[in-house]
């Protein structure tokens, strides 16, 4: 049965994770890493910190050939250690 995301979607298409994790450099680092192992491309992330810069939010976006490599890389991203949440 199919998600009412994956019904949504025509593929291929550009997709934008939000990713809000602990406000440390590598975080940054290891969430391209991750995505390029999926998805190898050349990545700008957009990043806001938090009021008080205990986390950032980091915006990152992919051109995905189909489902299963979304899917993928939201189940990679949020077993990064500093992730705290993947939109």
């Amino acid at each position: 049965m199919k998600t009412k995301l994956e019904e949504l979607l025509r593929f291929p298409c550009s997709f934008t994770y939000k990713v809000i994790g602990i406000a440390r450099p590598e975080l940054i680092d290891q969430l391209v890493k991750v995505i390029q192992l999926k998805i190898p491309g050349d990545y700008i992330p957009q990043i806001k910190s938090s009021n008080k810069g205990t986390y950032i939010s980091v915006s990152i976006t992919v051109f995905a050939k189909n489902f299963e490599q979304i899917e993928s890389l939201y189940y990679d991203i949020s077993k990064i250690n500093m992730v705290r949440m993947v939109l």
